[in-house]
């Protein structure tokens, strides 16, 4: 019964430049380490051939240290690898592929597929048919000559390609490609592999999409797996099984704030997280000064806990209380200062709240008996 892991989508390489450099270094990293599970799971899984349907780099223009450091992952698991050229890593004349290839790190077990040429791998049961991608976008089907193409029998017809199936999926995403939706019954394949689409997705019996086994964007999509595929003969039905890979939760949240207990039910949710949750969080809403002050400590011992927490705060307001306002006994100049926080707080100034908040905390620590017992009482 031939077995074999289903993948796409790597981009080993890819930058993550809207995060602080400190998050973004280990959110490429976890790319690459995806691939050494995915090594881990071909043998866990006993697997005869990983099968990855494109965008096995992010760009042409990774370094050669990325180029090295992806081949030697591969070195992981001893099984054939067919790596197929996407929109991203097109087999243009001078490509990554090519300069793998000059490099000399391409192990004799990594197959790659720079032609639309059968790959015949008798150990594995299985024949490859690849549409590589020689351009980043086309207009035409590249997996059009799969029709046509003679397979020994006793062999599984396996497709690889990448791209848009017609039809079906939206229209922006990653590229244009075109894929017939009905090409595995006009190929007679037993399956077709597909890539581009970033999470895994079933398109009729014999044609998935796997996604990409890292997450790396925050759309719900069903991504972070790869495709565990089994087929007892050719003409048999597939049976295809997810199989966990990725490590980053991406998550998006949104929360509206009006009192103390609204923070602290966003502290227990944000406590309930790890180090591997990449957060996004949209605020609004109205809060005091003790309550705000409660929600950036909340906020700051998340961001060094988690790989990632961006906060969006245009829709809260600062809207002291007077008793928090009396909490800071701040007269002459300073009560000045403090009165024109609060308008421009409260008329919406990100830069006045966040003012008012540490100002309020620096007269705290200036008189901490007093003051900690007014804003106590604000609370």
């Amino acid at each position: 019964m031939p077995i074999f892991l289903h993948t796409a989508d790597w981009q080993i390489g890819r930058q993550y430049p809207a995060f602080e450099p400190d998050n973004a270094v280990p959110m490429a990293a976890a790319r690459m380490e995806a691939v050494h599970h995915l090594a881990r799971l071909a043998a866990s899984e006993g697997a005869q051939a990983v099968l990855v349907a494109g965008d096995v780099f992010d760009a042409q223009t990774v370094s050669d240290k990325t180029v090295r450091q992806l081949f030697q992952a591969l070195e992981g698991w001893p099984g054939p690898w067919v790596l197929l050229p996407g929109n991203h890593d097109a087999a243009l004349a001078e490509s990554v592929w090519s300069r793998a290839q000059r490099l000399g790190v391409v192990p004799p077990h990594v197959h790659l597929m720079l032609r639309p040429e059968v790959l015949l791998l008798p150990e594995a049961g299985l024949a490859v048919l690849p549409a590589p991608l020689t351009q980043r976008h086309t207009h035409h089907d590249l997996t059009a000559w799969f029709d046509a193409a003679e397979t020994p029998a006793g062999l599984l017809r396996v497709g690889l390609a990448h791209g848009s199936v017609t039809g079906i999926l939206a229209e922006d995403i990653d590229s244009a490609n075109p894929i017939a939706p009905d090409r595995a019954v006009r190929a007679r394949l037993d399956y077709l592999a597909l890539g581009d689409w970033h999470g895994a997705r079933q398109i009729d019996a014999r044609t998935w999409y796997s996604g990409t086994p890292e997450p790396d964007r925050f759309r719900n999509n069903e991504a972070g797996l790869a495709l565990r595929v089994h087929i007892d003969a050719p003409g048999a039905s597939p049976g295809v099984t997810t199989l966990a890979v990725g490590k980053l939760r991406w998550q998006q949240w949104e929360a509206s704030l009006h009192q103390p207990g609204d923070v602290e039910a966003l502290v227990e949710r944000l406590q309930a997280v790890g180090g591997s949750d990449v957060l996004d969080v949209t605020l609004h809403g109205e809060l005091d000064l003790a309550a705000h002050q409660r929600l950036d400590a909340a906020l700051a011992a998340a961001e060094a806990r988690l790989r990632s927490v961006r906060v969006d705060r245009h829709g809260l307001r600062l809207r002291p209380t007077e008793a928090d306002l009396a909490a800071l006994r701040a007269d002459g100049y300073v009560g000045e200062v403090v009165a024109g926080l609060r308008d421009e707080a409260l008329a919406g100034s990100d830069v006045a709240r966040e003012a008012l908040v540490q100002l309020t905390a620096l007269l705290a620590e200036l008189a901490p008996d007093t003051q900690a017992g007014g804003a106590h009482a604000a609370a």
